[in-house]
């Protein structure tokens, strides 16, 4: 049976994988399937200020409290109003206000972070014991990342505009680093265990669309997604879902 990221919080095994089309097109689902069956009460949503994951609609039929935390106070002024709003560094040294949180979620923001252990410390710190976090993010070394990663702004922002445009206000783009932005290794589960989590689950997911106006590089990406998927290797994913549990212990380092 073909399993789709909308089943996420159903499958036991810690580790899996799948295409990167289902990491977008079911992004949405998992995170509403994740906050019902672990009956999720307060959310804050990091650095998705312009763009939050989940409707208001959503919200009110479940009456949940939903915080936005970002530290651009003009990307929160982008998300519609309804939504509480905070402006705060989560990478600062000290915790974020707003918490204890059942739930904290980032969807492509993990790469942007300079200093990735206080960025999942302080997310551990909103979080109440027990309390899960859910990070959706490119992965190192898929190619258009390690080239945004060592081209020049400027050029890579170029790149960006020709293989995957997109709105240049509402979707802006931001350096990136990709510190601790990894497939699911081994090295990756004992980084997060040192900062104070239990990996719950680990998913990889192969192939992207920024080859899609190159026929024949398009066909060769086509034919390795489809290796990886059927051998895969933690090293070449593109992007990863990390579902992450606060440990009930305050040792985090």
């Amino acid at each position: 049976m073909r399993l789709t990221s909308t089943e996420v919080p159903r499958v036991r095994s810690k580790v899996r994988f799948g295409p990167s089309a289902e990491a977008f097109t079911g992004y949405q689902a998992a995170l509403m399937r994740l906050v019902e069956s672990r009956r999720c009460r307060s959310i804050c949503e990091v650095g998705g200020g312009a763009n939050p994951a989940l409707p208001l609609d959503y919200l009110a039929s479940h009456r949940l409290r939903y915080c936005l935390l970002d530290v651009a106070p003009e990307e929160l002024a982008k998300a519609p109003a309804g939504y509480d709003k905070v402006v705060a560094d989560i990478c600062s040294d000290t915790a974020p206000p707003g918490g204890p949180f059942d739930l904290v979620v980032s969807k492509m923001l993990a790469e942007h972070v300079r200093r990735p252990r206080p960025f999942h410390r302080n997310v551990r710190a909103l979080l109440r014991p027990g309390g899960l976090a859910f990070h959706f993010y490119p992965t190192l070394y898929a190619l258009p990342f390690v080239a945004n990663l060592l081209l020049p702004e400027r050029a890579s922002a170029a790149a960006l505009r020709l293989f995957s445009p997109r709105h240049p206000v509402q979707h802006r783009k931001f350096p990136a680093y990709y510190r601790w932005c990894r497939g699911p290794t081994a090295a990756q589960t004992r980084r997060f265990e040192r900062v104070g989590y239990i990996v719950e689950q680990y998913i990889g997911f192969f192939g992207h669309r920024y080859y899609r106006r190159i026929p024949v590089v398009r066909s060769l990406h086509a034919w390795a997604t489809t290796f990886l998927l059927r051998h895969p290797v933690p090293w070449f994913t593109s992007f990863a879902y990390l579902i992450m549990r606060r440990t009930d212990t305050d040792r985090a380092e």
